[in-house]
């Protein structure tokens, strides 16, 4: 099998330095919650974002990832996917919870990581008593929409938001 030859130039258009990313606050409809606040940076592939806005600088198929930054407490609240998700804390300690009521609970620390299967619901929250990064990935050449419980959905319309029809996030209209 011959090696593929790619030009320095080329590369280049493979590389995403952090410190040029651009995060959103308002990644996932969750995040207009105070306890769900969170920076999330698209690095490779779409993945899951509700964001309009975002956009990763290294496109892919199949494979998705991003870095989550947040404060001590702060995380994200109990959702899905139709691919696994896969967690592993770059700094800090993190618990991931799952579970239908998010009964169970693991805490993982620096570099541990953890592989949620398709269809289990999921959170995470930084355990840390700092801000910290967690890298997450999301597999799969479509992984679909979040499905989020309906509790945080209703808690995100009190904060008058929701996702439009392509699941982005839009303002609700005031009655």
């Amino acid at each position: 099998m011959a090696n593929l030859q790619i030009s320095v130039d080329a590369m280049k258009q493979r590389v995403a330095l952090f410190r040029d990313l651009k995060p959103s606050s308002r990644p996932l409809v969750d995040a207009v919650l105070p306890q769900y606040h969170r920076d999330i940076y698209q690095v490779i592939g779409g993945g899951v974002i509700e964001d309009p806005a975002m956009k990763a600088p290294i496109p892919a198929d199949g494979f998705h990832l991003s870095i989550v930054k947040c404060g001590p407490g702060k995380g994200t609240g109990l959702h899905n996917h139709k691919t696994v998700e896969v967690f592993m804390p770059l700094t800090g300690t993190w618990s991931v919870i799952w579970g239908d009521e998010g009964e169970s609970e693991l805490q993982i620390g620096q570099y541990d990581t953890i592989s949620i299967p398709p269809g289990v619901l999921r959170g995470f929250r930084n355990d840390s008593d700092h801000e910290a990064l967690l890298l997450a990935l999301v597999g799969g050449q479509d992984p679909g929409k979040v499905a989020w419980i309906p509790t945080v959905l209703e808690a995100v319309k009190q904060k008058g938001f929701g996702l439009d029809e392509k699941g982005q996030i839009v303002e609700l209209q005031k009655t």
